[in-house]
């Protein structure tokens, strides 16, 4: 049982991707599901977060108004529309169950898969 995670890519700088993350073994519906991402050298950093209650999404400050995350229950998929990426993007990306932690920002939990690599390079 875990979440995986695909779409990843080499992008030029201003380019986009939509990573996409689906489950193995059970839906999403009830969960709330998070994108996190680590770059070589860097602790692990979350991107953003959906919740299953009210749809509500949580945003790091370095990708705000550039990713939309977005969930689609019916194909039991969450998606991360990545747009004007930069080279500090780049890193390995992973889904996980997520909720906010003490700090503001959030963390994930459970169902950890492989990750996907982006690559944000000239």
């Amino acid at each position: 049982v875990q979440l995986q995670a695909f779409g990843g890519g080499l992008v030029q700088p201003g380019g986009f991707l939509r990573l996409s993350c689906a489950p193995s073994g059970f839906t999403l519906d009830y969960y709330a599901i998070g994108w996190f991402r680590q770059a070589p050298g860097k602790e692990r950093e979350g991107v953003s977060c959906i919740f299953s209650s009210d749809v509500s999404t949580y945003y790091a400050d370095s990708v705000k108004g550039r990713f939309t995350i977005a969930r689609d229950n019916a194909k039991n998929t969450v998606y991360l529309q990545m747009n004007s990426l930069k080279p500090e993007d780049t890193a390995v990306y992973y889904c996980a169950t997520c909720g906010y932690s003490g700090s503001g920002s959030i963390e994930g939990y459970d169902y950890w898969g492989q990750g996907t690599l982006v690559t944000v390079s000239s």
